[in-house]
């Protein structure tokens, strides 16, 4: 069931890359750093899915997916959003953040080598952030990437909270742990049908042509 949810996901995650890929080069709709955000991911996942195989530390992709997942959804949102000053803070907000990491990384090391919660909350909350400024302008504007934004939002404050409670709960038999990643691979699915819709909705033929 487990490897059914996880391989699901990476062929939605595929799907969604082509479609938008596809609306970006030829119908020129798509926003670029949304496409490079799925393109980025999916490479991120056959990596970290690679490594899992080969019996490899595959923790210090999952850092960088993380770090990446914030950068281009960051940039994404600071060029959709119209307000100067969300802008401003979207741009603000990712150098530090940044610097942030940048520091804990000199710091220590080995933090980019293993489960940095850490990490994971500060760049996932963000881009909440971002995602709710976003739908707050869309209460007066157009809903652009309305879809995806919900699935974002959804899927990293869901996916957060496992997180949260499986590093706290890390004393918790192995069936308890396991209905988490499981939890959260669905997660994972619904997330990406989010994106698929969006495209539908925003991109498909009837509505680009």
């Amino acid at each position: 069931m487990a490897d059914f949810l996880i391989y699901s996901g990476y062929s939605i995650l595929l799907i969604n890359l082509i479609l938008y890929a596809y609306s970006f080069f030829r119908k020129e709709k798509a926003n670029v750093f949304f496409v490079s955000y799925l393109a980025f991911a999916f490479l991120m996942q056959i990596s970290m899915e690679t490594l899992f195989h080969l019996k490899m530390n595959n923790l210090f992709l999952v850092n960088t997916f993380f770090i990446g997942q914030m950068i281009f959804l960051g940039l994404f949102y600071y060029s959709i959003l119209k307000i100067k000053i969300q802008k401003q803070f979207v741009k603000v907000s990712l150098i530090v953040a940044l610097l942030v990491l940048t520091i804990q990384f000199v710091n220590d090391p080995q933090e980019f080598l293993k489960f940095n919660l850490f990490e994971i909350t500060l760049t996932s909350l963000l881009i909440v952030v971002f995602a709710l400024l976003h739908f707050y302008n869309m209460l007066t504007e157009n809903k652009t990437y309305y879809y995806a934004s919900m699935g974002i939002i959804i899927y990293l404050l869901s996916s957060t909270v496992l997180f949260i409670i499986g590093n706290l709960t890390s004393t918790l038999n192995n069936d308890v742990k396991y209905l988490s990643w499981m939890f959260n691979a669905f997660l994972n699915i619904v997330y990406y049908l989010f994106i698929m819709y969006e495209w539908k909705v925003s991109f498909s033929r009837k509505k680009v042509l």
